[in-house]
């Protein structure tokens, strides 16, 4: 019998709002409240949203030299990331795939890591495995809320002014209501915002605080989802995965300029050589012309009929008003503005690459 999924410190306060549960990566969360998928979304465009992310892994790094040793597992300059920094990671494989996404933050005397629910199974062992003399320690007493959208920061720093501070990829720990949490100007829809490691026994109290904020409402998986697929972030298990790449899934804003000379990671003999030598595939967005959406999996084909690519994310926009796909297209039909068309249920649907994102990307810088 498989197991009982489990529960986030936040789930009696989901039912209570009306969250319709689902098991996701083995926890019952909340895909969406009454208020719908949709009026998330724009909700959290408009003013601010309310996600509780607990079910991803959180974990310290305590030791020596721990960002010089995270350089021999991802292809990111964690030796020289600054205290109270953030930076987005991943771990490569010795084929250059990516095993994860992460967010890495130095917090002075350890690291604090977030890694995808879905992955924390492989990737804390193979932090245990491969940082050498670093106690990895998995947090199983905290809960991560994240409030992100325009009203964010009076949402967040109306219970702590010092957030109001705080740059994009920055963290400090602040008090909230008298709880002591970690907070970080970061985010995964887009929008200014914040997420918020707090204790357990403080979350409910906490997001309570948050949501009695007229312009923050509580947003589920599904606008999760929306959110991110709109701003053009990539989704593990999705658009990125053991066997892309980096260069391919359009990544190589998060190698720093060293580390892509230095290599020393691995599978930096692909990732450099691709990085000299381009891609046969690249990661684009794409705009299907109708209103029906184009979902994973789906076939891209040139105007001539030859298969060029395929969908990895796909669903409806409401900010972008209509349909928006991300997929890895053969590098030579990439070209904003090119016309395709995509296999859906048998029949051609015309659709076009576009620029990724759908939608500005509204970091406070």
């Amino acid at each position: 019998m498989a197991d009982a999924p489990k529960r986030t410190p936040l789930y009696d306060l989901h039912v209570e709002l009306g969250g319709k549960m689902v098991d996701f990566a083995g926890w019952e969360m909340p895909v969406q409240y009454p208020l719908g998928i949709m009026g998330e979304h724009k909700h959290c465009r408009a003013k601010a949203a309310l996600f509780d992310v607990s079910h991803m892994g959180q974990v310290i790094l305590k030791g020596e030299n721990v960002g010089a040793k995270l350089e021999a597992l991802c292809p990111q300059a964690f030796s020289t990331l600054k205290e109270g920094k953030a930076r987005y990671g991943f771990f490569t494989n010795e084929n250059g795939g990516i095993m994860d996404d992460l967010i890495v933050s130095n917090a002075g005397d350890h690291f604090f890591v977030v890694v995808n629910a879905s992955m924390r199974h492989q990737d804390i062992p193979h932090m245990a495995r491969h940082l050498d003399g670093i106690e990895v320690i998995e947090i199983f007493d905290r809960a991560l809320i994240a409030v992100q959208g325009p009203k964010a920061e009076d949402v967040v720093g109306n219970l702590c002014p010092g957030v109001r501070d705080l740059k994009f990829m920055e963290t400090i720990i602040g008090a909230i209501n008298g709880v002591e949490c970690r907070i970080s100007r970061l985010g995964y829809t887009g929008e200014d915002g914040y997420e918020i490691s707090i204790p357990q026994d403080g979350a409910v109290e906490v997001a309570r605080a948050f949501l009695a904020d007229e312009n923050c409402e509580p947003a589920g998986l599904g606008a999760r989802d929306s959110l991110r697929l709109e701003a053009g972030l990539c989704l593990y298990g999705n658009d990125i995965d053991n066997e892309t790449s980096p260069i391919e899934a359009s990544l190589i804003w998060a190698i720093q300029k060293r580390r892509r000379e230095e290599g020393g990671f691995p599978g930096a003999d692909r990732i450099q050589r691709e990085i000299a030598e381009g891609t046969s595939r690249k990661l684009v967005g794409i705009r299907p012309e109708g209103r029906a959406p184009a979902r994973q999996g789906v076939e891209v084909q040139s105007e001539d009929g030859k298969a060029i690519g395929v969908v990895t994310s796909g669903g409806f926009g409401p900010t972008a008003g209509g349909p928006v796909a991300m997929g890895y297209i053969s590098t030579d039909s990439t070209e904003p503005g090119t016309r395709v068309n995509l296999m859906i249920r048998g029949k051609a649907q015309p659709a076009q690459i576009v620029s990724l994102p759908f939608v500005q990307q509204n970091y406070k810088r």
